[in-house]
């Protein structure tokens, strides 16, 4: 196609992502937005043009043939609905990630994309981080043997500023933070381990915030990044509903026998994202996970405390959201859809990471009793296989 016409449902937050995208000079641009809130049109109007159509209902938008592909980035309780109806209107579909809040959810937006014979991308950006990638690598060329146990810690010292002030923190919306927040950290140990997860356990509380009594009235909050509020019990304006845990962790089997775990806390001081992979030949992790970070690696024995790898890898950083991970993925959902090739994101990757979110959130919601995740159906992954 000369130009890739796009739609975007949720044009206010995570909705910018789709202003990536927005190079009416170099093949791409978005044409179409829809928010609920009828405010938001004057800022579409500036980012997009004055021509750009706006609706608060996304059917509208939908029924236009004018939009090829649309950007789903409403809150997580919406994508199910928006991404199935798009497929189901004909268009390619960016869907940011969770992909959705249940197993069943995940499951029909895909079935949709395969009776549609649609295109359907999953926003998990860290596949397009430096430092994961790199990571990747290393182990793809050998450099630690074959993975046999790998965990990620994940330290949100926002959480009282994002998590806990607005629609995340009501579990209705998110179904839990282990699942909206870990989605991408249990992306990122399958990618690298090799596997799915078919087996988990987890622990998990409201350690923290649901003590805190100072709450907002009139519906949830807002998000508000503010280092002034620290310590944690200092936050005020939360939302009325807190019922999703600030602090959990889960052990998880892949399907090829790499052993794995998990752990996040939101009132943490710091913010970042620890992974460590060991194999047969030694293991890497990273110091720092967004903008300029080392991996080590660790391959040579000398028993006792080395905080300095064998070999330390430099990863330069980045300018741009996420360090430049948003502009990649964006470039490669458009490429994807003009010329085809291939993408660093899986659908089915993506549905896995919410199968084990989910069960692991089940688990720990029911005394940590270990639950089997269920696989996607085998012609799913038969047809997700052939049109990758």
């Amino acid at each position: 196609m000369d130009e890739l016409r796009i739609g975007v449902i949720g044009a206010g937050g995570r909705g910018g992502l789709a202003g990536h995208a927005h190079k009416p000079d170099q093949g791409s641009c978005v044409v179409a937005a829809c928010d609920i809130r009828p405010e938001m049109q004057e800022h579409v109007k500036k980012w997009y043009g004055p021509d750009c159509f706006f609706c608060t209902d996304y059917r509208d938008l939908l029924k236009r043939s004018d939009v090829h592909a649309v950007f789903v980035t409403t809150p997580d309780n919406f994508h199910e609905e928006h991404a199935t109806a798009a497929l189901e209107a004909g268009k390619a579909v960016y869907c940011e990630k969770p992909l959705a809040i249940t197993i069943a959810g995940a499951d029909r937006i895909l079935n949709a994309a395969r009776d549609r014979k649609g295109k359907l991308y999953v926003g998990h950006n860290m596949r397009h981080f430096p430092a994961i990638i790199k990571m990747r690598q290393l182990i793809d060329a050998g450099a630690i043997g074959q993975v046999k146990a790998a965990w990620c810690r994940h330290f949100v010292s926002y959480g009282g500023d994002a998590y806990y002030k607005d629609w995340h923190s009501d579990r209705r919306n998110s179904t839990g933070l282990l699942l909206q927040k870990g989605a991408h950290d249990i992306d990122v140990l399958h990618w690298l381990c090799g596997g799915y997860t078919r087996r988990v356990t987890a622990m998990g509380k409201l350690a923290v915030y649901g003590q805190i009594t100072d709450r907002h009235e009139g519906g949830y909050g807002h998000m508000k990044w503010d280092q002034a509020f620290w310590p944690p019990l200092s936050q005020t304006q939360l939302s009325p509903i807190i019922d999703v845990e600030d602090v959990s962790m889960m052990l998880m089997e892949l399907d090829n026998g790499v052993l794995a775990s998990y752990q996040q806390c939101h009132f943490t001081p710091d913010a970042w994202r620890d992974y460590t992979i060991i194999g047969t030949l030694g293991r890497i992790e990273n110091y720092n996970d967004c903008g300029a970070c080392d991996i080590h690696l660790w391959n040579r024995r000398a028993d006792g405390y080395r905080p300095k790898g064998d070999e330390v890898f430099h990863v330069d950083g980045e300018m741009g959201g996420h360090g430049g991970a948003d502009e990649r993925i964006v470039a490669e959902f458009v490429r994807w859809v003009r010329s085809g090739g291939t993408i660093a994101t899986s659908p089915v990757a993506a549905r896995y990471s919410i199968a084990a979110g989910c069960m692991a959130t089940h688990s720990l919601r029911n005394g940590s009793q270990p639950q089997d995740v269920p696989p996607l159906p085998a012609d799913l992954e038969q047809w997700f296989a052939k049109t990758r």
